[in-house]
């Protein structure tokens, strides 16, 4: 698969947004389940956000309300619109392709094999 490619973090005070950006292969954009996974040193990575090829969304817990998963038809672009943000939102964010395409919420992290490089959110108290 061609690689994912993320743009769009930064460093933001607390109750800022910031929206993430993934280009993914239109092969793989119109077909599989995608996602947003974070990861803070030290700890395990966290799956954010996911979306259906048919647009079906899901969220963590900690994140609903806020933080909204979206894709751009005719740009292959997966969106993650972070807003109210806070400090335990800082982390590396990856957007992820998985070879399923159904049940997308209920996918783990080992089901997803293509990762784009990361990009670093930051939110200042």
């Amino acid at each position: 698969q061609a690689p994912l490619v993320e743009s769009g973090g930064g460093s933001v005070q607390a109750g800022g947004s910031l929206r993430l950006s993934c280009i993914i292969s239109r092969y793989t954009y119109s077909t599989y389940c995608l996602g947003w996974f974070r990861q803070v040193p030290g700890k395990e990575r966290e799956g954010v956000a996911t979306i259906a090829p048919y647009g079906s969304t899901s969220y963590a817990d900690s994140v609903k309300g806020r933080f909204t998963i979206s894709k751009e038809n005719a740009a292959n672009t997966l969106y993650l619109q972070m807003n109210s943000l806070q400090p335990e939102d800082t982390a590396m964010y990856f957007c992820a392709a998985a070879r399923h395409s159904v049940n997308c919420g209920g996918l783990t992290e080992s089901d997803y094999n293509s990762w784009g490089q990361g990009t670093q959110v930051t939110v200042s108290s």
